[in-house]
């Protein structure tokens, strides 16, 4: 590492302590839960790309977004995981400089695309539900496209603005990540010199396009939860389900991250490094393993074409 200034030295690798309170006995054990953690997310999200692509009666709107859910969860899981695998696997908690904030940039860009991905979801939801009539041809299958690429492109302005902001800064004394992951708030903590700005700038774009979506998110579930209850008919109790599960994994995506970005800069709200790590653990890696299994594959489309597969196979095999 290079010499910077008297008593510091330049940061030139950084170390993913993971959790703090574990012990080396039970590496391997964390190491074997994480890979199927890990195969499990991947396989379960790419069934649902795999049959979205073969089956053309699935390509509508919703399930455009249900792909971009999956292909998201894919990216983020295999840009999170593999290295904290190999720190329990092998005790490889090195990670390099460059690399750290390339994972950093991904893990946050991953994270804004699904904030941007639950809005359109919203939206889709509130266009089906408040206003059924105009619904095919307000949200059709080339709209949902390009609704979707642009989530894609914008999700990467987010983390592009903290990134311009971390190449300003150096990197001196301790190179201990503590957290899972390279993260906006783990490299900050490691920064050199004044912080305020990074850590206030890096707290607004990460409230911005958290409490932006969520704002609609909420106003659209409103107006959902209005109508039904306006004209509560048989046929519209399913959208209600699934409105209700969708609602359950947004709750999941949104209310964690707010207190984990939130805690640093809330007088009296202080999170210990395992409480923050756990709470960050849960809310990366739960909602896309079950994405595929709670919602996703219970759709009317998707179940009846398992239906009509497992048949066709019971039929071969007789």
């Amino acid at each position: 590492m290079a010499q910077v200034e008297e008593n510091y030295t330049e940061v030139s690798a950084f170390l993913i302590v993971g959790f703090p309170g574990l012990q080396l006995e039970h590496f391997h054990t964390v190491a074997w839960f994480l890979f199927i953690l890990y195969v499990t997310t991947v396989v379960g999200n790419l069934v649902l790309v795999v049959m979205f692509a073969l089956e053309h009666s699935l390509q509508k709107p919703m399930y455009i977004i249900m792909v971009s859910l999956a292909l998201s969860d894919i990216g983020f899981t295999t840009v999170a995981l593999p290295k904290l695998i190999a720190r329990y696997w092998w005790n490889d908690a090195s990670i390099g400089f460059y690399t750290c904030h390339f994972q950093r940039h991904m893990i946050h860009y991953f994270g804004s695309l699904n904030s941007l991905i639950m809005l359109t979801m919203a939206m889709d939801r509130y266009l089906a539900v408040c206003f059924p009539l105009r619904y095919p041809m307000l949200m059709t299958a080339p709209t949902m496209t390009i609704l979707t690429v642009f989530s894609w492109l914008v999700a990467h302005v987010f983390p592009g603005v903290t990134s311009i902001n971390f190449t300003q800064i150096s990197f001196c004394g301790s190179n201990e990540i503590i957290q899972a992951f390279c993260d906006t708030l783990s490299l900050t903590a490691l920064a050199c010199g004044d912080k305020r700005y990074l850590s206030g700038a890096s707290y607004a774009t990460a409230m911005f396009i958290l409490l932006v979506p969520l704002g609609f998110v909420i106003f659209s579930y409103f107006c959902i939860i209005i109508s039904l209850f306006v004209a509560f008919i048989l046929g519209r109790r399913k959208t209600l389900s699934t409105c209700a599960t969708q609602g359950c994994i947004i709750s999941i995506y949104y209310i964690p991250r707010f207190f984990v970005y939130s805690a640093p800069h809330i007088p009296n709200m202080r999170m210990t490094s395992d409480s923050r790590i756990a709470t960050t653990f849960f809310y990366s890696f739960f909602p896309p393993l079950i994405n595929p299994f709670v919602y996703c594959l219970r759709t009317k489309e998707i179940k009846k074409r398992r239906f009509f597969t497992h048949n066709f196979l019971k039929g071969e095999a007789q």
